[in-house]
């Protein structure tokens, strides 16, 4: 039986419903498709699933508008087919959270037709309506390359409503207590369900109060501790996962004292991650860490490397957002909002030495990690698709003409195959059979992992050594404690240790390194990585 707080040890997979695996032959992905290749998962090591928006939407943003919250997207199966997976996954002892889009509905949404139409309908007040678009002048826009103004003007309705994200995402409001009901039922209806819980999007911007920024106000974090103890009295095997793109500080706050969420995503640490291999030094990723305060003992951090959004850029400063700019997306459709919509192996220049590096820190900073669906094989982009669609491309299964993904003729979005990312090498059946392959070694990476609890559980010590080209710290969970060292550098970088006792095993490798009067020379090769154990 897995513990209360499974989560701080598990390895999570973003998966894109719609790219993964397409059953019936449309062209487009769907539940049970997921479903067959859930042993693909297992064997990966993954214990939870995080699915994208799998509700009814017009998808004018890939799901995230809601016309529906009870409901199943046809192009991705039925309910039914959700009970299957559910089943499926659990069977296998994987576990499925959902995302709950808690800030907005599709402006398709019944609720926001009929809001709109009658100012004496039940729904008006589900939403956020204006005579003047000056309130809450002091609220950023979020998407700045498309929105120019949170409000836009309701013809029918004679009056502007709020949105903090796309117009065609009305915000609801919050302050009217049937909106807080429906959501728990929302949340109700899924678990009982058996989902594993939700990751909570965009949950910083619940709540309008003039004279603020409208986030983080204190009657989010009163509503966001009522969902907490809903679950925790009705479902207390179930998670929160917090997506709140702000500074550690700020969001430290939404953990609460272990009465709101279990687990937020920290977002600076991702960008500082690019930033220390493409300089190669370790300041950065220190720097981020230490902006990171302490957290309930039952709460954890969530890492990732990539997501299905872009690499966003919002929390550096901005000679750094240029420099990242200039060094990750020099073509500017590369670009998008405040941020890069590039995934993992394009960014590091599809370099299998900088990619497992890069997985060697996820792996082993504090947190639980999250791998973007495809990136542990190294897919390629596509800047040419539209917004964020690059990065949401066909899951690569097979070197066949769709990638094993579909037998469809016309399939939602085109392959990934070119020069750099030949799609006869970027796939998972080529790279199963490679021993060391990326693939490969990212489910050795996982399994090893799951072998010390010092890694999803201890505490990190960062050791400060004779080169910033290496980021050490050593992570310690009762008796279990290891030593990491990342070279990131392109450069042989030789560090020097004091260490207790009479060697150090790399237990990747299981190669040995002799410790001689309590002192340790190890010469790294360019973008090398160790983890280390102690022998007595």
């Amino acid at each position: 039986m897995s513990p209360p707080d499974w989560y701080k040890n598990a390895i999570f997979y973003e998966v894109y419903v719609r790219a993964f695996r397409d059953s019936h032959g449309d062209g487009h992905g769907d539940l049970q498709g997921l479903t067959q290749k859930l042993d693909y998962l297992k064997d990966l090591g993954v214990d939870c699933l995080w699915l994208m928006p799998i509700y009814p939407s017009p998808l004018k943003d890939d799901g995230y508008d809601i016309a529906d919250y009870y409901g199943i997207h046809p192009d991705y199966g039925t309910l039914d087919d959700f009970k299957s997976l559910l089943k499926a996954a659990h069977a296998r002892g994987i576990r499925i959270i959902t995302d709950l889009v808690l800030n907005h509905t599709s402006d398709q949404h019944p609720w926001f037709q009929a809001s709109r139409r009658e100012k004496t309908s039940r729904y008006r007040d589900y939403y956020v309506w204006s005579d003047t678009d000056k309130k809450y002048s002091d609220a950023r826009i979020i998407f700045v390359d498309t929105e120019r103004s949170n409000w836009t003007w309701d013809s029918a309705a004679g009056q502007y409503y709020w949105h903090r994200f796309y117009s065609s995402q009305p915000d609801l409001n919050y302050d009217n207590p049937a909106v807080r009901a429906e959501m728990l039922n929302v949340m109700k209806f899924w678990l009982d369900l058996g989902v594993d819980g939700f990751r909570a999007d965009a949950v910083p911007y619940l709540f309008e109060r003039e004279g603020t920024n409208c986030e983080n106000l204190a009657e989010t974090h009163s509503y966001l501790k009522e969902l907490r103890r809903y679950i925790d009295k009705h479902y207390p095997d179930r998670i929160l996962l917090c997506e709140a793109n702000q500074w550690p500080r700020d969001v430290r706050a939404y953990f609460g004292e272990d009465d709101e969420f279990h687990m937020a995503f920290h977002f600076p640490l991702m960008p500082r991650v690019f930033m220390s291999i493409r300089r190669g030094d370790s300041e950065p990723i220190h720097w981020a860490l230490e902006q990171t305060p302490p957290i309930p003992p039952n709460s954890q951090w969530c890492t990732f490397l990539r997501n299905h959004d872009e690499l966003t850029l919002e929390m550096v400063s901005e000679e750094d957002r240029q420099w990242m700019w200039k060094e990750y997306a020099p073509d500017p459709r590369m670009r998008l909002n405040l941020g890069i919509r590039r995934r993992l192996a394009p960014l590091l220049d599809n370099d299998q030495r900088k990619i497992e590096l890069a997985y060697s820190l996820l792996f082993t900073l504090p947190g639980s990690p999250i791998i973007y669906y495809g990136d542990e094989i190294g897919m390629g982009d596509n800047i040419s698709l539209h917004d964020r669609n690059g990065v949401r491309t066909p899951m690569q299964w097979d070197d066949s003409a769709n990638a094993g993904f579909s037998e469809a003729k016309d399939i939602f979005a085109p392959v990934i195959d070119n020069s750099m990312f030949r799609l006869r090498d970027v796939n998972v059946a080529s790279q199963k059979a490679k021993p060391n392959s990326l693939l490969q070694t990212i489910q050795k990476m996982i399994a090893v992992r799951k072998k010390h609890s010092a890694l999803g559980y201890g505490y990190l010590t960062w050791h400060n050594l004779n080169t910033r080209a290496v980021a050490a710290y050593s992570r310690t969970h009762k008796k279990d404690r290891l030593f990491v060292l990342n070279n990131l550098s392109d450069s042989k970088q030789t560090v020097h240790m004091d260490v207790a006792g009479r060697s150090l095993t790399d237990i990747l490798r299981n190669k040995i390194f002799p410790v001689t009067n309590d002192q340790l020379q190890i010469e790294l090769e360019p973008y090398e990585y160790l983890w280390l154990e102690t022998t007595k």
